[in-house]
């Protein structure tokens, strides 16, 4: 009986959301104006900001009189802008409201012991709660910053344009695709079928090292990354995450080390999704206009990623070998096995492979319906019904986590798309080097989907230039909690082994020297070559790294671009 409630709740719900565009029309909303004023484009937006970067006039001079033309054409611009950034400078703060809410608590307890005995006639009573306590730890939580701004923006549009161009850009031009496949993945990933396969996968390479903790720390931290190729990044950091939420971080490693861990897990799962075209967000961002596939991913990012995760991982082991050793110390028990516990959720009994399979099935469903909200939902519900069926080999689904995350991803989605103004031209002003270098700055203060979302709307950028910013946004994508969609995902798991949250400054310290073994990879290292492109490296002036196969010099050593795969000054040289 509960399960065809279930089924039917998933139905009607499936239905709703199949029939919500039809609804929403006869309705009637405001009408969309194109993107671009002289309608050559073909991208609608319902609201009067952000003005569409073609719609700015051409201003001579350098970029600085360009940013200043864009504000005084649209004064909006600056205060998004500001907004942003005291978001960002709050995500800073937040260990300093942590600390306030926990002196507000501890003043709290004291208050409530010194009072008299509560009356017990209620025993299931709930605890009285301290109002500044939870608002201090409300804003000391990282994943409510970017939302808890949304706010100030909100009034800020309302200002400037109107309430209803606020309302028809956050509900019409803002996409929450990937928040929602976020949040549905990460609860996917983290049932406990799906983790034991990953914990039993990782526990062979683990066993090579008598399952010490040097030896998952090592499975987990240069494994898990590059499974993000095939069932996503923010599924590969929930797994990540988890396996060192439960083989490392109760060992209770120094905080240098375990900064250190956490950089190195955001660093690697950035580029460890480049083997593939669909797995990693600021690839996908710009795969399909620019005509990358899988293989051209793992011919020219893919094999330098695994060498750069491979370099780093082993580089951090040699700085902590002596500190690993000490972890590995305490007597473990083998490879795949867990130390008993009362717990009901750590609990070891086996679990049917059909119940397994069907985990996986589900799984593979989302990341194939990962741009389809309807169907990831749909499916997701389907899930859940399954897991009450068999929720005597399932564990309870911590949806308080993915949630949280979610609202991080979209407030960032909101900020985001009010950022353009600056970062185009600053894309676009700067060589191939220069631009490598600083997409992956740019990227640590925004999400390195933006960064190369909007590197592919700027028209004549060349294949050198699609190369260098891509490659510059999945290596600084560890820098911070931003810069990468599934960090926020590991933050929210991990930090509760460090005191007071993770600090960003902390963070940025410990992914540093990951970030600049992968970029260094993936700017010295030859890219691979293909049969119809082949570089004549000998001829060109840039590191052969930063020109992918389908660019090529003419003989006359003009550039050329001969990624439509006919290119006849190339066939002219030939």
């Amino acid at each position: 009986m509960v399960i065809f409630v279930q089924l039917r709740h998933s139905i009607l719900i499936v239905a709703s959301l199949l029939l919500l565009p039809f609804c929403t029309s006869a309705m009637g909303v405001s009408q969309p104006v194109l993107a671009n004023p002289d309608g050559t484009g073909a991208a609608l937006r319902h609201a009067a900001f952000p003005e569409p970067l073609q719609a700015y006039a051409p201003v001579a001079g350098g970029l600085l009189e360009l940013l200043k033309a864009r504000v005084v054409a649209a004064p909006f611009n600056l205060v998004a802008s500001g907004i942003f950034l005291l978001a960002i400078l709050h995500t800073f703060a937040c260990g300093f409201f942590s600390r306030q809410a926990h002196k507000f608590e501890q003043r709290h307890q004291a208050k409530l012991r010194s009072r008299a005995p509560q009356d017990g006639r209620w025993p299931e009573r709930i605890e009285e709660v301290s109002f500044g306590g939870t608002l201090w730890h409300f804003l000391g939580e990282v994943e409510v910053v970017f939302g808890l701004w949304v706010i100030a923006l909100a009034a800020a549009a309302t200002y400037f344009y109107s309430w209803l161009d606020f309302k028809n850009y956050v509900s019409e031009d803002c996409r929450f695709t990937e928040p929602l496949f976020v949040v549905v993945v990460m609860a996917l990933a983290a049932s406990r079928p799906v983790l034991r396969v990953a914990e039993q996968v990782l526990a062979l390479a683990a066993g090579i090292g008598r399952g010490s903790p040097a030896a998952w720390w090592l499975s987990v931290l240069m494994l898990a990354p590059v499974l993000g190729s095939f069932i996503t990044e923010p599924a590969a950091m929930t797994i990540a995450a988890l396996l060192l939420a439960k083989r490392f971080f109760p060992l209770k490693p120094s905080p240098r080390l375990a900064y250190a861990t956490l950089g190195l897990l955001f660093v690697n799962i950035s580029v460890g999704g480049t083997l593939t075209s669909f797995a990693a967000p600021p690839v996908l961002m710009v795969a399909g206009g620019w005509g990358w596939d899988t293989r051209f991913m793992l011919l020219h990012f893919g094999w330098k990623a695994l060498l750069g995760v491979g370099l780093s991982g082993l580089c951090y082991y040699g700085c902590f070998r002596k500190e690993l050793r000490r972890l590995g110390a305490v007597p473990q028990l083998p490879a795949g096995a867990a130390a008993p516990s009362a717990s009901w959720a750590q609990r070891e009994t086996p679990i049917p492979g059909w119940v397994t399979a069907v985990h996986l099935v589900f799984l593979a469903w989302t990341v194939y319906a990962a741009h389809y909200p309807v169907l990831c939902v749909g499916g997701f519900l389907f899930f859940i019904a399954f897991m009450t069926a068999t929720r005597h080999h399932q564990n309870t689904v911590a949806l308080r986590g993915p949630i949280l995350v979610g609202f991080f991803l979209a407030g960032l989605v909101i900020h985001g798309g009010c950022q353009g103004w600056w970062i185009e031209p600053i894309i676009m002003s700067l060589r191939d080097q220069a631009l490598m270098l600083g997409a992956s700055v740019l990227t640590a203060f925004n999400d390195n989907a933006a960064i190369t979302y909007l590197a592919a709307q700027a028209g004549g950028i060349s294949a050198t230039a699609k190369y260098a910013v891509v490659a510059g946004a999945v290596a600084g994508g560890g820098l911070t909690v931003i810069a990468n969609a599934p960090n926020p995902a590991g933050q929210s798991l991990l930090a509760r082994f460090f005191q007071y949250g993770i600090s960003p400054l902390g963070l940025l310290l410990g992914a540093l020297p990951a970030t600049v073994i992968v970029y260094l990879c993936l700017m010295l290292l030859p890219s691979g070559q293909t049969v119809e492109h082949a570089p004549v490296a000998a001829e060109r002036q840039l590191p052969p790294a930063l020109l992918p196969p389908q660019s090529g010099l003419a003989p006359t050593g003009k550039a050329v671009d001969t990624s439509d795969h006919v290119c006849a000054e190339v066939e002219k040289g030939s």
